[in-house]
């Protein structure tokens, strides 16, 4: 299943992020090399919320991922949300529909 993570960030984060980004980048990839997170990075203009793609089976896995995440323990993130994608499109869709011709 796909499931995308929103974070909020605080109005500081540019400023702030840098001491947190390693231990950030390297949570990051480590969820990445275990497949569940696909992508992940911030929106730009302006710099207030960041999406994060995962693949896995359950929201709980994205769960421990944000109590780990340095940019959550350390106020960078205001707040965030889990929601489920049912992706239908492309060849790494969950749930693929293909039209009926």
């Amino acid at each position: 299943m796909h499931y995308l993570l929103f974070y909020q960030v605080s109005p500081d984060y540019l400023q702030r992020r840098q001491e947190f980004r390693d231990a950030h980048l390297t949570l990051a990839w480590e969820a990445h090399e275990k497949g569940e997170l696909l992508l992940g990075g911030a929106l730009t203009d302006p710099v207030d919320t960041a999406v994060l793609l995962f693949n896995c089976e359950s929201p709980e896995i994205i769960k421990q991922f944000v109590q780990a995440d340095p940019y959550v323990q350390n106020g960078l993130v205001t707040s965030w949300t889990i929601r489920e994608w049912k992706t239908v499109v492309g060849k790494e869709a969950a749930s693929p529909i293909k039209p009926v011709i």
